[in-house]
């Protein structure tokens, strides 16, 4: 069997192609010429179009917090989809792992860290509109969610959640979030 190297052209000789075919070279005939696209409908692609980016006015962080309020109170808070009443008990509590104390304490990891949640209307006014959410129990891994926007990187609010149920709820080996994209620059920017 002969491996041979075709060079496809015209004359005088310029390479506008090649092929490397498997045969003798009596298995082999004659290619006519190849065409290509002139490129006249060529356009380039909007991906953006998708990703809503936020271009809201917020209020600057000297404002006064009466300020923040007021700019805050015109933006709509975090949707909260499985909400319980807070249970507030001090690190190092020791709770039965099950979806009723963590959804309690999550309640209360909204208020007790707060300021990293747009749950306030003063948060809202400079800029914080982010929430968390519960979404599932997965055996002692507790999934959440993140949505909207953070000051910090959306790593240390999943951190500094994950610390909060974990010190309080011993048996939880994890919290993750539902989707590794809500941990990027781009999900923090997006409505």
């Amino acid at each position: 069997m002969f491996w041979q190297l075709l060079l496809l052209g015209s004359s005088p000789p310029s390479i506008s192609a090649f092929a490397i075919v498997q045969g003798p070279p009596a298995a082999l005939s004659r290619v006519g010429p190849l065409a290509s696209s002139d490129w006249a409908d060529f356009q380039a692609l909007d991906d953006d179009d998708d990703l809503l980016i936020d271009k809201t006015e917020y209020a600057r962080e000297e404002d006064s917090q009466e300020d923040k309020a007021r700019v805050g109170a015109a933006l709509e808070g975090p949707s909260i989809e499985f909400d319980a009443e807070p249970l507030f008990v001090p690190q190092g509590s020791v709770l039965e792992l099950s979806e009723e104390n963590v959804l309690q304490l999550l309640s209360a990891c909204r208020q007790e860290i707060g300021t990293l949640f747009g749950y306030t209307e003063e948060n809202r006014g400079v800029g914080i509109t982010g929430g968390v959410d519960f979404v599932e129990m997965d055996g002692p891994n507790v999934v959440i969610s993140l949505k909207g926007r953070f000051w910090h990187e959306r790593k240390t609010v999943l951190a500094r959640v994950g610390a909060y149920l974990m010190g309080r709820i011993p048996e939880i080996v994890d919290v993750v979030v539902e989707d590794e994209w809500q941990l990027t620059d781009e999900a923090n920017e997006a409505r």
